[in-house]
Protein backbone atom coordinates (compact mmCIF):
# COMPACT_ATOMS: atom_id res chain seq x y z
CA UNK A 1 0.00 0.00 0.00
CA UNK A 2 3.29 2.10 0.99
CA UNK A 3 6.17 2.49 -1.07
CA UNK A 4 9.26 3.75 0.10
CA UNK A 5 12.24 4.47 -1.61
CA UNK A 6 15.64 5.86 -0.03
CA UNK A 7 18.62 7.66 -1.48
CA UNK A 8 21.64 9.97 -0.75
CA UNK A 9 23.90 7.47 0.68
CA UNK A 10 27.62 7.10 -0.10
CA UNK A 11 31.22 7.36 1.20
CA UNK A 12 31.98 10.60 3.14
CA UNK A 13 35.59 10.89 5.19
CA UNK A 14 35.12 11.19 8.91
CA UNK A 15 33.75 15.15 10.05
CA UNK A 16 31.66 15.11 6.89
CA UNK A 17 27.84 15.47 6.10
CA UNK A 18 25.19 13.67 3.97
CA UNK A 19 21.64 13.90 3.27
CA UNK A 20 19.51 11.21 2.92
CA UNK A 21 15.79 11.05 1.29
CA UNK A 22 12.86 9.18 1.39
CA UNK A 23 10.30 9.01 -1.17
CA UNK A 24 7.04 7.91 0.05
CA UNK A 25 4.51 6.79 -2.69
CA UNK A 26 0.88 4.97 -3.03
CA UNK A 27 -1.72 5.28 0.21
CA UNK A 28 0.41 7.99 2.08
CA UNK A 29 -2.91 9.57 3.73
CA UNK A 30 -2.03 6.42 6.33
CA UNK A 31 1.47 7.61 7.20
CA UNK A 32 1.55 9.39 10.89
CA UNK A 33 5.06 8.91 11.53
CA UNK A 34 7.86 8.20 9.20
CA UNK A 35 11.38 7.63 10.40
CA UNK A 36 15.05 6.31 10.21
CA UNK A 37 17.11 3.33 11.27
CA UNK A 38 20.76 1.84 10.60
CA UNK A 39 21.85 -1.44 10.98
CA UNK A 40 25.48 -2.91 10.95
CA UNK A 41 26.63 -6.51 10.23
CA UNK A 42 26.18 -8.49 13.24
CA UNK A 43 24.13 -6.03 14.67
CA UNK A 44 20.51 -5.63 15.99
CA UNK A 45 18.41 -2.30 13.72
CA UNK A 46 19.06 0.59 15.67
CA UNK A 47 16.77 3.53 16.20
CA UNK A 48 18.43 6.74 14.68
CA UNK A 49 15.39 9.41 14.33
CA UNK A 50 11.44 10.33 13.70
CA UNK A 51 9.20 12.59 12.48
CA UNK A 52 5.57 12.87 13.08
CA UNK A 53 4.24 13.83 9.38
CA UNK A 54 1.04 16.52 10.97
CA UNK A 55 2.48 18.69 13.55
CA UNK A 56 6.63 17.76 13.08
CA UNK A 57 7.17 16.50 16.26
CA UNK A 58 10.55 14.62 16.23
CA UNK A 59 12.93 12.23 18.60
CA UNK A 60 16.23 11.48 18.23
CA UNK A 61 18.66 8.44 19.77
CA UNK A 62 20.97 9.98 22.09
CA UNK A 63 23.72 8.92 19.72
CA UNK A 64 22.82 11.74 16.82
CA UNK A 65 21.31 13.77 18.88
CA UNK A 66 22.58 17.37 17.48
CA UNK A 67 24.20 16.26 14.72
CA UNK A 68 21.80 14.62 12.95
CA UNK A 69 18.28 16.37 12.05
CA UNK A 70 15.08 14.85 10.93
CA UNK A 71 12.70 16.94 8.66
CA UNK A 72 10.22 16.36 6.06
CA UNK A 73 8.19 18.26 3.29
CA UNK A 74 4.12 17.27 3.43
CA UNK A 75 3.81 18.56 -0.32
CA UNK A 76 6.30 16.33 -1.68
CA UNK A 77 5.89 13.11 0.37
CA UNK A 78 9.46 12.91 1.21
CA UNK A 79 11.42 13.13 4.61
CA UNK A 80 15.12 14.17 4.96
CA UNK A 81 17.93 13.09 7.37
CA UNK A 82 20.42 15.54 7.67
CA UNK A 83 23.49 13.75 9.05
CA UNK A 84 26.34 15.84 10.51
CA UNK A 85 29.87 15.57 11.78
CA UNK A 86 29.82 11.89 10.50
CA UNK A 87 31.89 9.52 12.51
CA UNK A 88 33.26 5.81 11.17
CA UNK A 89 30.41 4.33 13.89
CA UNK A 90 27.66 5.85 11.98
CA UNK A 91 28.84 3.34 9.54
CA UNK A 92 25.44 1.32 8.74
CA UNK A 93 22.73 0.49 5.87
CA UNK A 94 19.87 3.20 6.15
CA UNK A 95 16.48 2.37 5.98
CA UNK A 96 13.58 4.58 6.01
CA UNK A 97 10.00 3.12 7.87
CA UNK A 98 6.11 4.59 7.98
CA UNK A 99 3.71 3.59 10.17
CA UNK A 100 0.82 4.46 11.78
CA UNK A 101 1.59 5.41 15.52
CA UNK A 102 2.76 8.02 17.33
CA UNK A 103 7.01 7.97 16.82
CA UNK A 104 7.45 4.60 17.89
CA UNK A 105 11.10 3.41 18.30
CA UNK A 106 11.46 0.18 17.70
CA UNK A 107 11.45 -1.91 14.15
CA UNK A 108 8.24 -3.67 14.93
CA UNK A 109 6.11 -0.50 15.80
CA UNK A 110 6.25 0.53 11.59
CA UNK A 111 4.44 -1.16 9.13
CA UNK A 112 6.33 0.28 5.86
CA UNK A 113 10.34 -0.01 5.20
CA UNK A 114 12.38 1.15 1.78
CA UNK A 115 15.15 -0.71 0.42
CA UNK A 116 18.10 0.82 2.45
CA UNK A 117 20.80 2.76 1.58
CA UNK A 118 24.48 2.61 2.27
CA UNK A 119 26.32 4.99 4.23
CA UNK A 120 30.13 4.47 4.69
CA UNK A 121 32.39 7.02 7.08
CA UNK A 122 36.26 6.91 6.79
CA UNK A 123 38.67 7.96 9.18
Amino acid sequence: QVQLVESGGGLVQAGGSLRLSCAASGRTFSIITMGWFRQSPGKEREFVAAIKWNGGDTVYADSVKGPFVISRDNAKNTMYLQANSLKPEDTAVYYCAAGRAILPTTPGEYRYWGQGTQVTVSS
